[in-house]
Parts: C-alpha cells; sequence; structure tokens
C-alpha cells in the first residue's frame, strides 16, 4: 500500500547540500556529455558510421540503465555515503580512458567506466537531495535534477568549442571536472554519513511522506508501468535531439556543427531550465498535473518540427526543450511516492530507465539513419510523444505540507 505516514516531522531543508549535490550532477552529467558532443568529430575523422556511434552511446547508457536500480535498491538496503566519490572516481579513469582511445574498441571500454561512474553517482545522488530536501521535496528533486540537465545541455557547447577545435584529446580537459567533483562528493559523503549515525543513535527516520491516496499493489504497478512508457517516449525524443538532430541541421539546413551544436544548446539549455520549474510547478499544481502538461503541450511542435523553415525552428526547440523536460524530475518524486519505502530503487529505476531507453534508442536510431535516411528518421521520431498521453491514467496526488 502506498501511505502517508505523518507521525514523523519534516526537517527543514538543507540548501548547501542541495545546491552542492546539484553541481556534482552537473559535472557527472557534462562528463558523459562528452560522448554525444564526440560523433560530429568521430563521425568526420575516423569515418564511425551512425550505427556504431549509435553503439557507443548504447554501451554507456546501458551500464548506467541496468546498474542503477542494483545500486538503489543495494543502498536501501545499507545506505553507501562514500560510493558518490568512488562512483565520480569510475568517471575520471573512463574520461582519461576516451581522451587517448587509439581504437573504437579502447572507446567502448572507456564509456563502460563512464556508465559505471553514472550508475552509482545517480540514485545516492538522488537520496542526499531527498535527504536535504524537508518538506521542499519536488524544489529539491529540480535543484538536483537541473544539474544532471545543465551537464547536459553543455554537449553541443563542448562540441563546437572544445571537441572540433582540439580533437579526441580536447577530452583531457574534463579530467579537471571529474577530480572536483571527487573533492565535493567527499565532503557529501560525510554530511551523508552523520545524517545516517544521527538517524542510527536517534531512532529517528527519514520521513517517508506519500501525495498520492492509499493505492493496491496492482494499482502501483498499473502505475509504475505508466511511468515506464512516459519515460520511454521522453528519453527516445531527447536522445535523438542529443546524439542525432545535429546530422538533420547539417544536412537539410546546411549549418556547420558549430552552429547545428548552439541549435542544441538552446534545446538542451530550456530542457535545464523546464527541468529547474517542474519540481516547483508539481509542488503547488500536482504531480501528475505537471506530468501530462509536459507531455501534451510539445506533441504539435515535434509533429510540424522536420517541416519547418530554420527560423521557426530557433522558436520551437525552446518550446519543445522547456515542456518536455518539465516533468524530469516529477516522474522521478512520483515514483519514489507510489513506494516511499524504496527512495532509492525508485530513483535509480527511473533514472536508469531513462539512461536504458536512451541506450536501445541510440542504436535504433542510429540503424533507421543508416537505412532509411535522416530526414525520414526525424519524422518518425516526431511522433514519439504522442505517446505520453497515457500520463492521463495516471493516479491524482495531492499537495504535500510541513504539517503532514
Amino acid at each position: 500500500m502506498s501511505t502517508s505516514n505523518a507521525s514523523h516531522k519534516i526537517s527543514n531543508p538543507v540548501y548547501p547540500i542541495m545546491f552542492a549535490i546539484s553541481v556534482c550532477h552537473l559535472f557527472n552529467d557534462s562528463l558523459q556529455s562528452v560522448i554525444p558532443a564526440m560523433f560530429p568529430v568521430l563521425e568526420k575523422e575516423i569515418g564511425l558510421t551512425f550505427t556504431q556511434l549509435g553503439l557507443i552511446s548504447f554501451m554507456l547508457n546501458i551500464v548506467a540503465s541496468v546498474l542503477q536500480p542494483v545500486v538503489g535498491f543495494i543502498s536501501d538496503k545499507k545506505p553507501m555515503p562514500y560510493a558518490l566519490p568512488l562512483g565520480m572516481i569510475s568517471s575520471f579513469f573512463g574520461m582519461a580512458g576516451l581522451a587517448f582511445a587509439p581504437q573504437y574498441w579502447v572507446i567502448l571500454v572507456s564509456v563502460i567506466f563512464l556508465g559505471l561512474g553514472s550508475a552509482v553517482f545517480h540514485p545516492e545522488g538522488s537520496r542526499v537531495s531527498y535527504m536535504a530536501a524537508g518538506s521542499k521535496r519536488g524544489l529539491s528533486q529540480s535543484i538536483y535534477q537541473v544539474g544532471g540537465n545543465s551537464g547536459q545541455a553543455l554537449a553541443p557547447l563542448i562540441s563546437a568549442f572544445i571537441l572540433v577545435p582540439l580533437g579526441q584529446k580536447g577530452a583531457a580537459l574534463f579530467l579537471i571536472v571529474a577530480a572536483a567533483g571527487i573533492f565535493i562528493l567527499s565532503k557529501i559523503s560525510k554530511w551523508y554519513k552523520k545524517q545516517l549515525e544521527e538517524e542510527k543513535f536517534s531512532k529517528r527516520k527519514i520521513a517517508l511522506l506519500s501525495s498520492l491516496p492509499p493505492l493496491s499493489k496492482k494499482q502501483i504497478g498499473i502505475a509504475l508501468s505508466l511511468l515506464m512508457i512516459i519515460i520511454f517516449a521522453r528519453s527516445f525524443y531527447v536522445t535523438n535531439m542529443t546524439n542525432f538532430y545535429i546530422f538533420h541541421l547539417m544536412k537539410n539546413y546546411s549549418l556547420t556543427i558549430k552552429e547545428g551544436q548552439l541549435l542544441i544548446f538552446v534545446f538542451l539549455a530550456m530542457g535545464a531550465v523546464g527541468t529547474f520549474f517542474g519540481g516547483p510547478m508539481a509542488d503547488r499544481l500536482g504531480r501528475r498535473n505537471v506530468i501530462l502538461l509536459s507531455m501534451a503541450v510539445p506533441i504539435p511542435l515535434c509533429l510540424i518540427l522536420p517541416y519547418v523553415p530554420i527560423w521557426a525552428v530557433v522558436l520551437l526547440l525552446i518550446v519543445i526543450g522547456f515542456f518536455l523536460m518539465l516533468s524530469f524530475s516529477v516522474t522521478v518524486v512520483y515514483a519514489q511516492e507510489l513506494v516511499p519505502s524504496k527512495i532509492g530503487t525508485m530513483a535509480g529505476l527511473t533514472v536508469g530507465l531513462a539512461f536504458g531507453m536512451g541506450a536501445i534508442g541510440a542504436v535504433v536510431i542510429g540503424i533507421l539513419m543508416d537505412h532509411v535516411g535522416v530526414y525520414t528518421t526525424m519524422i518518425v521520431v516526431s511522433t514519439l510523444p504522442l505517446i505520453g498521453l497515457v500520463a492521463i491514467a495516471l493516479p491524482k496526488d495531492r499537495k504535500i505540507t510541513a504539517n503532514n
């Protein structure tokens, strides 16, 4: 049953920790963003096919996808504060390998290390965000997730201003980012460990509240399945925009790599803005309502995007990016409230599924582009947000206050 435990007093938000873990999320996801940022360089200099590029993205995301729920499940049983800096160390080694990889297979091995670091970071980072949230759960999750989405938004800029002029070895600059992440996460881990010790000795539990009404196991299962479908549609679409839309812009609008990447940055940057506003909006309007709004508004815009002139592309990317990512942090919180006793598992499942769908999407889209062409693939992908309308069937939630 999904229940609200009102006997627990909700602690005050810990904003320094909220922002620190968000900064580390930015670091973690900016390291991963180096991968799609390298695609135009690898396609041009090494001559990799779209399918081979898709496999690189697949290796990165499938490792993160498969391991995130596992890490979340284990940390629900036994929290692991120092797993956070250890995960960033794995990413450090992955980035070093990527920068100096002499062959294709070394790139694949390197992205496995990056995927492992991400798999460890995301569920534990989400747990830290939850512990620091107090009554501001939607805000806290948005602050945390906007860090990650900001890191992802940097991919086009990384490509345009670092990797295009410096080539593959330019990725070595991001070893500095990984080192900074290790340092900050070590400090956060000390706070995390202290919170666990205080909870143990005072026999105080983190409040496990849900904004949802009591639900049967069957209803919870159906709601989780609907969330997975929504994440599938969103992740497939965003993967296409991040990894492959650049080729559409170059071929159909005759843009340079730099010009195309700047447009993709607009899309991802507005996605980061949407992620930030999604949590507070969900705290006020309800999680289910924001999820539905996020999937419904972009539908007509996505459908016409492949056909419009370049000036309209910019406007559509702004609106699509904002609304599509409005629900990113909200789906995580909604899943956690469906199963409030499994915070890490639900964070790992939802964010991990996003990575997994992105992994599969990268391969599918790459194969489609090799066989039916770039333009036809963009038309097919434009229909994906329609699937997100299943959000209509999600259980409605209510507002949580500090007095619950």
